[in-house]
């Protein structure tokens, strides 16, 4: 056996955490299979993006070798077909996310658009000196469309604080909860930190004022079994490529009486009832958030993720990706030099860390140099990162593939960083 194939089985042959079968499950992501610089590739970087199963893959592929066709509007056979398993995955991302209708899901490119949507047609109704609150562990995606929506209208950003631990500072954000405050928006999973926010409690605190809530999801989807009807958020929004499914594909949950009362977010194909060169009458939902041709193998696509997720169990998922964080928490605390960043003690997934003596985007070289795959960088996050004084992370973030063995490799690619920069 040559070293490579034996670095491949020391890396898929352990016994797994909590009982997952992940050697057989590693079987079904064809990219794992390769090697990088020489080296098994170790795939540390599912808060970017996750891999994607090989149902997944045959999944887009189908879709365009058999059944390509516009959906919605036609009346032969591919067409229809097309329609109903675009509408299929509808439903089933309904049942993800424990949604009340299906009307509520709509499609977008990401979490993103899906924010984006919300700032710009919710955010009509925004006056000068209202005020919107989210919290100082934000990606970008919720933040900057929000500025945007101040400068639009006058409204004025509050920020809710964090500790040195990376959680939220409760009773800050209550107090920020105020009679001009006209939404919240807040992450359930901070990308940057891991740090899971209790959105249940931030959503009762700002439903006893009137407040709707929007909750960022992208982190959180993946990694945690999310019911938006026992949260009663307003709206919640994810992607599907950090869920195991294709890119440029996301959705916005909202609530109908509210999806019912905004405006639509563009103008065209698909979102209209009638046009005239008089007037034009719009859709129902969710037709009328869903302007143009949509991804159409991108939504297939994320039915046959959830479908795979599903079949796995996200609790399951979620018990071996806490048992890799807390051995990972463990490793890292054996290494001089290293400091966590987001010690929160209600975590998940990620593992963010700075190294004495060594820049994130070196450690993040070396470690590519031993096959492991990593983010390096501020994540989307830089106001997180002026909080705890630091230019940047290393950041190792988990999936349901991933191993103790995996943490190991990238362990020892981090000592060996540090001898390179010594």
């Amino acid at each position: 056996m040559n070293t490579v194939a034996q670095e491949f089985r020391a890396l898929w042959g352990a016994a797994p955490a909590a009982g997952l079968d992940v050697m057989r499950l590693r079987w079904d992501f064809p990219i794992l299979r390769q090697t990088v610089n020489g080296k098994p590739l170790v795939y540390l970087d599912n808060a970017a993006t996750s891999q994607k199963p090989q149902s997944v893959i045959d999944c887009e592929a189908h879709y365009y070798a058999t059944l390509n066709a516009n959906i919605h509007r036609g009346v032969h056979t591919l067409s229809q077909l097309a329609t109903d398993a675009y509408e299929a995955a509808r439903g089933a991302t309904q049942g993800l996310i424990h949604a009340a209708r299906r009307e509520e899901i709509v499609f977008v490119r990401g979490t993103t658009e899906a924010i984006n949507l919300v700032a710009t047609s919710y955010g009509q109704r925004l006056r000068a000196g209202d005020e919107i609150l989210i919290s100082a562990m934000e990606h970008h995606s919720n933040i900057v469309p929000w500025q945007m929506a101040c400068e639009r209208t006058g409204a004025i950003l509050l920020v809710a604080p964090i500790n040195d631990a990376g959680e939220l500072l409760l009773d800050e954000f209550e107090r920020l909860l105020g009679p001009r405050t006209r939404l919240v928006a807040v992450t359930h999973l901070s990308n940057a930190l891991g740090t899971v926010n209790p959105v249940r409690c931030l959503i009762e605190l700002a439903h006893a004022r009137g407040i709707p809530v929007l909750v960022d999801g992208a982190q959180a989807v993946p990694h945690l079994k999310v019911d938006v009807q026992a949260l009663d958020c307003d709206f919640y929004a994810f992607s599907g490529h950090k869920l195991y499914g294709p890119t440029g594909i996301g959705v916005l949950y909202g609530k109908a009486a509210l999806l019912d009362a905004m405006p639509p977010y563009q103008g065209g194909g698909d979102m209209i009832r009638e046009v005239t060169f008089s007037k034009t009458t719009y859709n129902e939902l969710p037709f009328k958030f869903e302007a143009g041709t949509p991804n159409i193998a991108g939504v297939i696509g994320l039915g046959a993720a959830i479908d795979y997720v599903s079949a796995v169990g996200l609790e399951a998922i979620a018990t071996h990706e806490h048992a890799l964080l807390a051995y990972a928490t463990g490793q890292a605390a054996q290494i001089s030099g290293l400091r966590i960043i987001g010690t929160a003690t209600e975590k998940a997934s990620i593992l963010s860390f700075v190294l004495d003596g060594v820049h994130p985007h070196d450690a993040g070289t070396i470690l590519d140099l031993e096959g492991v795959a990593i983010r390096a960088g501020h994540h989307c996050a830089m106001p997180v990162m002026e909080r705890f004084g630091v230019p940047a992370t290393v950041r190792a973030s988990f999936a349901l593939y991933n191993t103790r063995e995996e943490v190991d490799a990238l362990f020892r690619a981090v000592r060996k960083a540090q001898e390179v920069f010594a």
